[in-house]
């Protein structure tokens, strides 16, 4: 592996050739091992941060068009305010605007037609043609193309909905009293009578009570005892707050229009006691 020369009267130990392709390919392994830890340890780094970084700083989705709750905020007072004025169920009131109208998003309900209830005919002599479905009382349902009412506001719709449940119809103005308040025991009552005489959907008392009950609607059926103000604290969450207040988050969203659970410090929430 190493051979002898002389030079300069000295001998001197070289490598051989077969030494030197040796360590050639030994320095060739070393550069290649060392390329592979440190790509290793680059792609371990890079894992780390995007899980930190999916963690902390990942921005919340947000829906595009309003959730529930914050349809519901949007509704919520008129509807207690008209319901307690005409003796009538705002829980009640608000599911169906929810049911009917998708939460105010559906072609009829969303501007510039604001129909909340799918109350057909027109208003101000103004309407909309679309389709809809029917059910024929047994639950079959059929599509028809069907005249409906088109107002300014979702207030409006709130009024002339208030007005034919009040006023009844043309051919009975007691038709609708079945819902009122002063004739029945709860809002469950309400919602059986509206069952084939407002809707043909043979199911609809069960959607609107599933909807009372999930977002906890009853509390618009009493007036607002108090009504407070608080700033959300660093680190503060929507569970934190509700829990620290005894109120429901869905009632936290809805009092203050949230899209979502995500909060700030230095946002201002809406308290309400009822």
């Amino acid at each position: 592996m190493y051979s002898f020369v002389k030079e300069g009267g000295r001998c001197c130990l070289l490598p051989t050739s077969s030494t030197m392709k040796l360590l050639k390919n030994l320095m060739k392994g070393i550069l290649i091992l060392l390329a592979v830890i440190g790509i290793s340890i680059f792609m371990i780094i890079q894992l780390f941060d995007s899980m930190y970084n999916k963690q902390t700083n990942e921005p919340e989705y947000v829906e595009e068009g309003p959730s529930t709750e914050e349809f519901i905020g949007s509704i919520a007072e008129t509807a207690r305010k008209l319901g307690a004025e005409n003796d009538l169920y705002a829980s009640v009131m608000i599911a169906q605007a929810i049911l009917e109208s998708q939460n105010g998003q559906s072609g009829l309900g969303s501007a510039p037609n604001n129909n909340l209830f799918g109350m057909k005919g027109q208003f101000q002599n103004d309407s909309v043609t679309l389709e809809t479905s029917e059910d024929d009382g047994s639950g079959k349902m059929s599509t028809v193309m069907a005249e409906f009412r088109k107002y300014p506001s979702y207030e409006d719709s709130m009024k002339d909905y208030v007005k034919l449940l009040r006023n009844g119809v043309s051919w009975n103005k007691d038709f609708y009293t079945g819902v009122f308040k002063s004739q029945t025991k709860s809002y469950t009552d309400a919602t059986k009578f509206l069952t084939g005489s407002y809707a043909t959907d043979s199911k609809y008392n069960e959607k609107l009570n599933l909807l009372i009950a999930k977002y906890d609607l009853q509390q618009y059926d009493s007036p607002v005892k108090n009504k407070k103000t608080i700033t959300v604290d660093d680190g503060d969450s929507l569970m934190h707050i509700a829990e620290a207040h005894n109120v429901k988050v869905t009632s936290l969203k809805q009092w203050n229009q949230l899209r979502s659970d995500r909060l700030e410090a230095g946002q201002q929430l809406n308290i309400y006691q009822y």
